[in-house]
């Protein structure tokens, strides 16, 4: 058996397909969108980072990242003080509301990870987690 092997063309129905998923679970059980899960997740393990902290570890312009907290803090899902040094950064905190719909999108997110490991080995996994990895190092982010 001869496998396919256009990467780009794989990697970008796949990334379209899987997005598409997601987003159909995470907007049909609590109205989120990926990328609000995104700004969940991390807080979950970083409650109270800086807004450019979020903006950086999930790879999204900091233009884009103001507009996404607005619309989580009008939900109730986040709320934003002002940094107690430094007057003009953001720090950002789940609220409990944030809270109750992380934990609900952590545990999807847990089942669509399974959903994609199905039918492959242990060894195969390591071999596509550290291909994907991999990717961040040959096309690093954007300095400018």
């Amino acid at each position: 058996m001869t496998s396919d092997r256009r990467l780009i063309f794989l990697m970008t129905v796949g990334y379209r397909r899987l997005q598409r998923g997601i987003e159909q679970h995470m907007l049909a059980e609590d109205g989120l969108t990926s990328a609000q899960s995104g700004v969940l997740f991390f807080l979950g393990r970083n409650d109270g980072a800086l807004i450019g902290d979020i903006s950086a570890a999930l790879d999204i312009v900091p233009s884009a990242i103001t507009g996404l907290a607005d619309r989580m803090e009008r939900a109730g899902l986040i709320k934003r003080k002002r940094d107690d040094l430094d007057g003009r950064a953001q720090r950002v905190y789940l609220t409990d509301a944030g809270e109750k719909i992380r934990k609900r999108a952590v545990t999807r997110a847990q089942a669509i990870n399974s959903t994609l490991m199905e039918g492959f080995s242990d060894k195969e996994i390591d071999v596509v987690s550290r291909w994907l990895v991999s990717l961040q190092t040959k096309f690093p982010k954007d300095s400018s």
